[in-house]
């Protein structure tokens, strides 16, 4: 992929090595104690369980750090960074390569979006506070609608290499502008929209929305690509390979087999691998952002 020497975001909150959220914060929101309760012990919470497990097994961290932040507790003492921290010349390599995608998904999207608003993108290390709560490192990259904001520690692209068998430059370009993609569909309302359906509607039917909200996420990523190929010429030889390697290793039913060896459709919230590869392939050979309303689509 060849990124070097081209602009670079300005829409960067650099928080690496700043201390993270400390434990003996606002802890579990009463107002989701019950439906929490009620989840995690139904069998799609042992299987939440199961991957909160697996995923401690493979990067090594606390899954009790991941549920505190997930719950927006205060978490434990491990949510804390180093305030001295020194990041390494391959760490700034990536977070130029950050700030460059970023950069490239916001000459994109202004030219497709009138009124495009850009979304601000946290590197952080260890833990981070947002408007959506705390979160470790270990929830991996996310976005949060509440404050319009990409967060990503850097470390998960060596994870995504060591650990999920999908690294690559397009690899990860394919992470960011699949949040880059959450951020379209807050401003379009289609985020809001769904998740008024929480408490609605039933569990079954509220995974299947999450599941069509994160495959449109996926399409709109292809669709920058799609744009960003056609006006800037990164991408090389290999690289939509590594993008649907990424996107096939993160599917839910190849998560779910590794974490507990069974596959629990109904549980799904992030898609197939087959279907999050299809919907991003979909938007990379269409670049039409009219074909991706997965809400609509009968069969993803």
């Amino acid at each position: 992929m060849k990124w070097q020497g081209r602009r670079q975001s300005s829409n960067i909150d650099d928080r690496r090595g700043q201390p993270g959220p400390r434990g003996g914060g606002g802890g579990i929101n009463p107002l989701l104690l019950g439906p929490l309760l009620k989840i995690l012990f139904s069998k799609t919470g042992l299987v939440i369980i199961g991957l909160f497990i697996a995923f401690s097994v493979f990067t090594g961290t606390n899954p009790l750090n991941l549920l505190g932040g997930l719950l927006g507790g205060g978490g434990s003492q491990g949510f804390t960074t180093e305030t001295n921290y020194t990041p390494t010349a391959e760490e700034e390599e990536m977070a130029a390569f950050a700030a460059t995608i970023l950069a490239d998904t916001e000459d994109v999207w202004n030219q497709l979006i009138d009124n495009y608003r850009e979304p601000t993108l946290v590197l952080y290390t260890g833990a981070v506070s947002s408007a959506c709560g705390n979160a470790s490192a270990a929830t991996g990259p996310f976005y949060c609608p509440a404050d319009e904001k990409l967060y990503i520690d850097l470390s998960f692209f060596q994870e995504m290499e060591t650990k999920l068998r999908a690294g690559g430059d397009f690899a990860y370009a394919y992470v960011i502008a699949h949040e880059v993609g959450h951020h379209i569909q807050k401003i379009m309302g289609i985020t809001d929209e769904v998740h008024s359906l929480r408490g609605k509607v039933s569990q079954k039917e509220y995974n299947d929305n999450s599941v069509r909200l994160e495959l449109q996420a996926d399409f709109l990523a292809g669709v920058w690509a799609h744009h960003s190929q056609r006006s800037s010429a990164m991408m090389e030889a290999g690289d939509l390979e590594e993008a649907l390697n990424a996107a096939n290793a993160i599917g839910d039913d190849r998560l779910q087999k590794q974490a507990t060896g069974r596959v629990v459709p109904d549980s799904f919230t992030h898609g197939t691998s087959a279907q999050r590869m299809r919907w991003f392939k979909k938007g990379f050979d269409t670049g039409d952002l009219s074909l991706g309303n997965t809400f609509q689509a009968r069969e993803l």
